[in-house]
């Protein structure tokens, strides 16, 4: 995590000039709302993009812890925001893709609310359970829950989680039942998980190649469409049987609905140069992300496009809004 932080809050590039009609902004500071607690990768992405803007457009771009709620908490905040360019959100699947399915009452609507700038980069995770559990592959470990359902305990950063979805989700397509078991963070229930007082969690490839590489937890399969260069040696969740899994975790930067379009345009041109540099994107790619970019039309169709995904997934997975 010290590693990913470091590279993001030290990483600068050379950066676009801003189009003619928008170089009035910004004339104050600019806050970047982060909806979840400091260290996590919305959080540092986040804190690249600030750093980004700060260099290149002379103003200071402040992060703004606003945890709670698995996310929504922050992200209502900037949804119901005024439509300045002063205001902006640390982007994440939980509150934006995910809490439209499992939240009966959700203050804003993640399509309609929000105007999309920059997809930063997404995340796969690698499936991960304690050494002690006696399964070597994703398939036996599959054949065990069978024997006993409920009884393996599954972590999550918390209900509404993508973590939480990803493994409801896989748990669907393999037909069998566990116990979720939300914590407050994927660091603490990490620590759990090596002490052998947890089962199986998800976990950030980067966060878990040192832990797999030492013995400590035994990885079972990567919840990318294909093997990581990280843990080459670990079959994506696809090759063992799991067809059509995916999960990733992703961080964007969006705006509230409204934003002056030279504001989105020039806030995108800043955040994508950085992003197409063969230096920058090695440097991301080795810390296990796939590097985007993608502008405000294709930032809201993805989004669109993972909010239907994940609502199949919790119908099928009978997940009630709550």
């Amino acid at each position: 995590m010290k590693q990913a932080a470091g590279f993001f809050l030290v990483l600068f590039a050379s950066l676009a000039c801003a189009p003619a009609h928008a170089q009035g902004y910004p004339v104050k500071p600019v806050r970047l709302v982060v909806p979840f607690p400091p260290g996590g990768p919305t959080d540092t992405h986040s804190r690249w993009a600030a750093q980004q803007l700060n260099a290149a457009l002379g103003r200071a771009f402040v992060v703004e812890n606003r945890a709670g709620a698995a996310g929504v908490i922050g992200t209502e905040a900037v949804a119901k925001a005024a439509a300045d360019g002063y205001t902006l959100l640390g982007g994440n699947p939980g509150p934006l893709t995910i809490a439209p399915s499992v939240r009966k009452q959700l203050g804003y609507d993640p399509i309609r609310d929000f105007a999309p700038i920059t997809l930063i980069a997404r995340s796969a995770s690698c499936m991960c359970i304690h050494p002690s559990i006696p399964a070597k592959s994703l398939t036996a470990f599959i054949a065990l829950a069978k024997t006993s359902p409920g009884k393996i305990n599954y972590a999550t950063p918390g209900v509404g989680t993508v973590g939480h979805l990803a493994i409801e989700n896989f748990a669907t397509l393999a037909g069998i039942r566990m116990t979720h078991v939300p914590y407050k963070g994927a660091a603490l229930y990490t620590v759990d998980l090596l002490a052998g007082n947890m089962d199986f969690a998800q976990i950030q490839i980067f966060q878990a190649a040192p832990h797999v590489r030492a013995g400590k937890l035994r990885a079972l399969a990567v919840t990318a469409v294909a093997r990581s260069p990280l843990l080459p040696g670990v079959p994506a969740a696809q090759e063992q049987g799991m067809k059509g899994f995916s999960s990733y975790n992703w961080n964007g930067i969006l705006a509230p609905a409204g934003t002056p379009r030279a504001i989105i345009d020039r806030i995108h041109a800043v955040l994508s140069k950085p992003l197409t540099n063969p230096d920058t994107r090695k440097q991301m790619e080795a810390l296990g992300y796939e590097v985007s970019g993608d502008g405000p039309a294709e930032y809201a169709a993805f989004i669109k496009a993972e909010t239907g995904k994940w609502a199949k997934v919790a119908k099928a997975a009978n997940i009630k809004p709550e």
